[in-house]
């Protein structure tokens, strides 16, 4: 059975919705944004991230179970990153 490839419109639109996003960060560094500039940057990366996921490394035409052990690694990153930020914050 061969796997389903992208066209490479799917290529050049994500590469597009890249640069964009790419924009946005530059511009959302350059804007006073007070308490919100982490959240922003935070956004944007996310979302940069799924499309790299997605369209870049094939995760979207791939099988449920690669779909599972993607989601399991980023699940554990978040599990890692609560428990450094909750010594973090809890350090006087």
């Amino acid at each position: 059975m061969k796997a389903k490839r992208p066209a490479a419109r799917t290529y050049l639109l994500s590469a597009t919705a890249l640069l964009v996003l790419l924009a946005l960060t530059i511009g959302a560094a350059y804007a006073n944004l007070g308490p919100l500039n982490t959240v922003v940057a935070m956004a944007i990366s996310v979302a940069k991230a799924a499309i790299i996921l997605f369209f870049f490394m094939h995760l979207r035409y791939s099988k449920p179970a690669t779909w599972i052990f993607a989601f399991a690694g980023v699940f554990w990153l978040a599990m890692m990153f609560a428990m450094a930020m909750s010594d973090y914050l809890t350090r006087s």
